[in-house]
């Protein structure tokens, strides 16, 4: 199989050298004519006919059959957060008979994909959210919710901005009916704007062993950066230009000679290996109404509780360092016979018990941090040339972004747009040169604007509100309105030699499981990750219910279980403050935010 691959690739390579491609029409020069583009969303793409899908399905099927619950064995369990992990956790707990309570410290669920409105009622989303046919449980979550009708698919594309060619795009293609890995092959094979028929050829070989040593090669690239990695196997530098800057980006907010390159390897075994694996879609509106709302749903239908409003203050332990209750801030205990966090990594540090602190599972939390990221919306005047998808901006400053006006059917307007931007790397952590977190609103904004304006010239207006526009001449929208959303600490920094520090579901406290997307699970760090992470540790506590074996526990490092033994415990810090800054979510930084930012987290502002 792999020599055929290998062999049909070759043959492929000549027909787009030569121009000769299937009789299939394709856009692989897209260019934005006209300001009255209409939303087209395609038809669900088939995401069911994988092993992946096959193997989360029966998971998911697995809590209503052998981790059913007798009556003898409901456990009445504590989840801390309602983010999709510690929402999914509860979702397939209460499918397993078991009586789950989710705390959530807000007024909003769904942690880093919260979103609210202002006071002109438009939604504000603590980021970018898009959805892959490579996402086995969200797909499969879709599915048992009845939702699947709230995603909005788009073509089969990857959208990049041609910097040397202001306003233009240039696409990477799948070809319908070609099959998975070929269609990613010939995607980038006929793509004639961003790199050479040599450098695509060039490329190819150190992603050989991707291919036939599978995981365990991906894993052991892991103290690697990615331009490490290039360096090592050959690859032409402009491989990084082109492309692997865009994707380091989008995968976890950070430049490529910071991101480990287990990330891209990672990213790219599941999306190769999957006719549709990378198809987007967007949500149809807000994830609070059309996401977390049915999950809490569904937990209330099946006898589960959601409750809001209720921050943690102390998770309190026993002699022996199981946990007795939970502590909330309004004095009331919470007592349950298991208990499960699915708060963020560097919430979860903070709020770790004295009795845990010398134990190496705990400690391993050290070398993991969230990574900073700034998500923007922006308003403009009139409608702007736009792609009915998401574009990879190829920008030193911007990520990913879309014109939600044309992608999102609750966000339509036929008149004005909206962008809704990443704003990446953004601070040195990331590999940025500034620290963006410690900037003004204004002061982000007018760098956005000068990137927009140096992207699409024929766009932007000169105004003086935004001084690094004024070097436009043809340009006539104006921005009306923006928000700033600050992540401070968001998916945790994949930077080399972390993944191995990722903690498994199953804690060495009797009572006690980890959720989370940062948690050990073969998705990163993003919402798919944070719904396995949440089916997994509901797996270890209807398990255990049952006296099944448990997941075998993941090897800690030994400089962790050396260091630990003379670690000196302290008191938890706990949680400073209220809203979501403090609780390891987004805001829009006002002055009292920035003061709690200051205080609990100084370094966002070195």
């Amino acid at each position: 199989m792999k020599l055929e691959f290998f062999s049909t690739l070759a043959l492929l390579s000549l027909q787009a050298a030569w121009g000769f491609v299937p009789n299939t029409q394709v856009r692989t020069n897209l260019k934005s004519e006209s300001t009255s583009l209409k939303m087209v969303d395609y038809p669900k793409p088939n995401v069911e006919n994988t092993e992946n899908y096959r193997n989360m399905e029966a998971l998911s099927s697995s809590f209503g059959t052998q981790l059913k619950a007798k009556e003898s064995e409901k456990k009445k369990v504590a989840i801390i957060g309602g983010g999709l992990s510690g929402l999914a956790c509860a979702k397939y707990l209460v499918d397993a008979g078991h009586e789950p309570t989710v705390y959530e410290a807000r007024d909003v669920l769904g942690g880093k994909v919260s979103a609210w409105q202002d006071e002109d009622g438009d939604w504000i989303e603590t980021g970018l959210h898009i959805f892959f046919g490579a996402y086995p449980n969200m797909m499969n979550l879709f599915a048992e919710l009845g939702i699947h009708d709230r995603l909005q698919w788009k073509i089969h594309q990857m959208i990049f901005a041609m910097q040397e060619l202001p306003g233009e795009f240039t696409t990477f293609d799948f070809i319908p009916g070609i099959p998975a890995p070929f269609n990613f092959g010939l995607a980038i094979l006929m793509n004639q704007k961003m790199l050479t028929l040599g450098e695509k050829i060039q490329t190819a070989p150190p992603l050989i062993p991707m291919l036939i040593e599978g995981q365990p090669f991906i894993d052991a690239q892991d103290e690697l950066s990615v331009t490490d990695f290039m360096r090592k196997y050959g690859m032409p530098e402009r491989i990084n230009e082109e492309v692997f800057i865009a994707m380091a980006k989008a995968l976890d907010f950070i430049d490529p000679d910071k991101l480990s390159m287990t990330v891209v390897l990672t990213a790219m075994n599941r999306f190769l290996n999957e006719d549709n694996g990378l198809q987007m879609a967007f949500l149809d509106g807000n994830q609070p109404d059309r996401l977390c709302a049915p999950m809490k749903d569904h937990i209330e239908a099946k006898g589960g509780k959601v409750v809001m409003n209720s921050p943690i203050k102390e998770i309190v332990t026993n002699d022996d360092g199981s946990v007795s209750h939970l502590l909330l801030r309004s004095g009331e205990k919470v007592e349950a016979d298991e208990y499960v966090s699915a708060m963020p990594v560097d919430i979860m540090k903070r709020m770790t018990p004295k009795k845990w602190q010398n134990m190496p599972y705990f400690r391993q939390f050290d070398e993991l941090e969230g990574i900073p990221v700034i998500n923007l919306h922006m308003w403009f005047d009139r409608k702007l040339k736009a792609v009915d998808h998401l574009c990879f901006s190829r920008s030193p400053l911007l990520s990913v972004y879309a014109d939600m006006s044309v992608t999102c059917k609750e966000y339509y307007d036929p008149e004005k747009s909206m962008l809704e931007l990443v704003f990446a790397p953004c601070s040195p952590l990331a590999g940025g040169n500034v620290n963006w977190i410690g900037k003004t609103d204004e002061e982000i904004i007018d760098a956005t604007m000068g990137e927009l304006a140096r992207l699409f010239p024929t766009e932007i207006a000169a105004d003086e509100t935004w001084p690094a526009t004024m070097k436009q001449k043809e340009g006539k929208a104006k921005l009306i309105k923006y928000a700033v959303v600050k992540v401070p600490r968001s998916v945790y920094a994949a930077i080399p030699g972390r993944n191995k520090y990722r903690p498994s579901q199953r804690a060495p406290i009797p009572n006690f499981t980890m959720a989370g997307d940062w948690t050990s699970q073969k998705y990163l760090g993003s919402m798919e990750g944070a719904v396995f992470g949440g089916k997994l540790a509901a797996e270890v506590v209807s398990k255990k219910a049952k006296g099944m074996q448990l997941p075998m526990e993941k090897v800690i490092q030994q400089n962790i279980v050396d260091s630990a033994a003379s670690y000196e415990a302290k008191e938890p810090i706990g949680i400073m403050g209220d809203g979501a800054i403090a609780f390891g979510a987004g805001a829009s930084l006002k002055q009292e935010n920035e003061s709690l930012l200051r205080t609990a987290d100084p370094v966002q502002f070195a």
